[in-house]
């Protein structure tokens, strides 16, 4: 594996990895940096949006997310670089206005409501994987290590899942945010090829014509 077409990846890796670490032990830090959207309204603090989305609850959320940045941040990396669609400074744009956005819908529905607390890079992770099955929709995914499907599959099922759970509620995980980052990052990337390399969605739509249930 060529490590070195992925800087970027292992690079916010890493940044998720020592400051979630730091988090763990360290209770005021969390405070000071998590998504608030009571305090971010009232007193500005802006830098929430981003810094929550680099602080996890614990080592399992951790990893699932660093797991999932891993692989499809890697293919995301080396599709915006080898089809010229901006390479770095697109993949962080991603990345980061992902973070963004998955944290938006949040922050008007809960900047009244002083309890409500949020973290994690689940938002920005999704933005990442979404825009990664545009370019192999049919790739085949794993879920939970044994199930196989099609990328695209997976999507769907995703999506509908997180509208499903965000308006029933009760499990304490923001399911708005990984709705919100994959809509995110399908519309990005769309838009990105549609502004730099138009030409790319001959090949999509041609992928698109043979699907496969469970990947290829």
């Amino acid at each position: 594996m060529d490590f070195s077409a992925m800087p970027i990846t292992l690079a916010l890796i890493a940044a998720n990895v020592i400051v979630s670490l730091i988090g763990f032990s360290n209770p005021s830090f969390v405070s000071k940096f998590i998504m608030w959207p009571y305090g971010v309204k009232r007193e500005n603090q802006y830098i929430r949006f981003i810094s929550s989305g680099f602080l996890h609850a614990d080592f399992m959320h951790l990893f699932f997310n660093m797991f999932t940045l891993f692989f499809f941040g890697r293919a995301v990396e080396i599709y915006f670089s080898h089809y010229l669609l901006g390479g770095t400074a697109a993949y962080l744009a991603l990345y980061f206005l992902g973070l963004i956005a998955s944290d938006l819908p949040s922050y008007l529905k809960h900047s009244n409501n002083p309890s409500y607390r949020s973290l994690g890079a689940s938002g920005a992770v999704s933005a990442v994987v979404f825009a990664a099955i545009i370019f192999d929709p049919w790739n085949s995914i794993y879920i939970y290590g044994a199930i196989k499907i099609s990328a695209m599959l997976y999507a769907g099922l995703y999506l509908l899942y997180c509208v499903y759970m965000s308006k029933k509620g009760g499990d304490n995980v923001n399911h708005d945010a990984h709705l919100w980052g994959s809509l995110f990052g399908l519309a990005f990337t769309l838009l990105l090829i549609a502004a730099k390399q138009p030409e790319l969605f001959n090949g999509i739509l041609e992928e698109l014509k043979h699907p496969s249930i469970f990947g290829r």
